[in-house]
């Protein structure tokens, strides 16, 4: 059973940086894609960040381009989501979320906090 969990959550000050990890247990070898998600109360999941594992594309939410990276350690079977000049309308649960070639997989999701 594929399960993502997710870490590096927490509360940081308009202009910080955190780095949210998400490690997937079991093996990724039938690994497409990897994407970060982002939702608050009362509005929908939004897109933020994704990564195809063919080819290597990368894809960016407008509100976050040059500010936030994505990456993968598949080694560790983890993906990383580095934030930086972070913002306190990017406070939300992120998720990660990845396709694999059996369907698709959802972490449970870490509070980010930007607040003064």
């Amino acid at each position: 059973q594929v399960q993502l969990v997710e870490s590096g959550g927490g509360l940081v000050q308009p202009g910080g940086s955190l780095r949210l990890s998400c490690k997937t247990s079991g093996s990724s070898l039938n690994s497409y894609a990897i994407n970060w998600f982002r939702q608050v109360p009362g509005k929908e999941r939004e897109f933020v960040a994704g990564n195809r594992q063919k080819g290597g594309a990368t894809y960016y939410a407008d509100s976050v381009k040059n500010r936030f990276t994505i990456s993968r350690d598949s080694a560790k079977n983890t993906m990383y989501l580095q934030m930086n000049s972070l913002k306190p309308e990017d406070t939300a649960v992120y998720y990660c979320h990845e396709d694999f070639s059996f369907g698709e997989k959802w972490g449970r999701g870490t509070q980010v906090t930007v607040s003064s």
